[in-house]
């Protein structure tokens, strides 16, 4: 049986990427967000609630 990839959303950009692909791996409040590259990193640690808001 091949394992299923697993696809997550970055909430900056919105792209899509592989779990094992992710650029960074943050928790805020007890979410962990998934991002793909160190522009979507800065960007959200400038302003974490207003991607946040995407999550949901």
């Amino acid at each position: 049986m091949k394992n299923k990839e697993i696809t997550l959303r970055d909430p900056v950009c919105g792209k899509k990427i592989n779990r094992n692909k992710v650029h960074a791996t943050l928790q805020y409040e007890g979410i962990t967000v998934y991002l793909c590259c160190p522009r979507c990193q800065a960007e959200f640690e400038s302003d974490p609630k207003k991607y946040l808001k995407k999550l949901n």
